[in-house]
């Protein structure tokens, strides 16, 4: 499900920021990329309602890519980024992107970058982007998943994940509230075959790893610690 709290703290959007470059057609979308084009592993970053150009998500990006992984963060939204001064939002946005056709449109570029010889692929999505993220972890498409103050994901998409996945759920969060995000650490505990890392942060709220105030020192330094984990992660699981 989704709430208010996934259309909060709306970004100011730049199509030109970051330290990578926009790729017209990569596996047939717009996308964001960083990193090494030679790299064997690669990160699939997946945005929230507010799109690939989101100022702080392309910073990740941009972080994960120092990791020594190829970064793509593809427009699945196709330039339609959540407007909060649109009267018909949110159920119109919501209707508009179902998550399950982006999933799909995620299989051509997983496909494009084994083509380019990639090896090993993880992908990382946060709030509308971490049901993304479930489909392919359901679906043996990546080897590793991770997901941050998920929206739309559900007890029976966790019991069908296939590979590596860490969740990270915010304390103050009615999306995924702490006994919703406690219900998925159990059934990834039941199955000792998949390995899982679930954490609730503490004094934080939905959106805090990529909608933050970069003026917040404290909103900061809890972003800076999901990205960290969510690399290191990676690094076990991709390396």
């Amino acid at each position: 499900m989704a709430c208010s709290q996934c259309w909060e703290n709306p970004p100011a959007l730049d199509a030109a920021g970051g330290g990578g470059r926009v790729l017209v057609d990569f596996g047939g979308q717009q996308a964001y990329v960083a990193g090494s084009a030679d790299s064997k592993a690669a990160v699939l970053l997946v945005c929230d309602a507010f799109g690939f150009e989101a100022p702080n998500l392309r910073k990740i990006a941009d972080r994960v890519a120092l990791s020594g992984y190829f970064v793509v963060v593809p427009d699945f939204i196709h330039r339609d980024p959540y407007q909060p001064d649109n009267p018909n939002n949110p159920g119109m946005w919501v209707q508009a992107h179902n998550p399950l056709e982006a999933f799909e449109e995620a299989k051509p570029i997983i496909a494009a970058l084994k083509d380019k010889g990639v090896s090993t692929i993880g992908a990382a999505g946060y709030c509308w982007g971490a049901k993304v993220v479930a489909e392919l972890a359901k679906a043996h498409e990546i080897q590793a998943a991770v997901m941050l103050h998920p929206s739309f994901v559900t007890v029976d998409d966790i019991k069908e994940v296939k590979c590596p996945i860490a969740i990270l759920g915010a304390e103050i969060d009615k999306t995924s509230p702490p006994e919703l995000v406690k219900q998925f650490e159990q059934v990834l505990s039941s199955n000792s075959s998949i390995g899982h890392f679930v954490k609730i942060v503490p004094g934080v709220s939905h959106g805090w790893a990529v909608r933050y105030d970069n003026d917040d020192a404290s909103a900061v330094k809890s972003a800076e610690e999901a990205l960290a984990e969510m690399t290191d992660w990676f690094n076990k699981n991709l390396k």
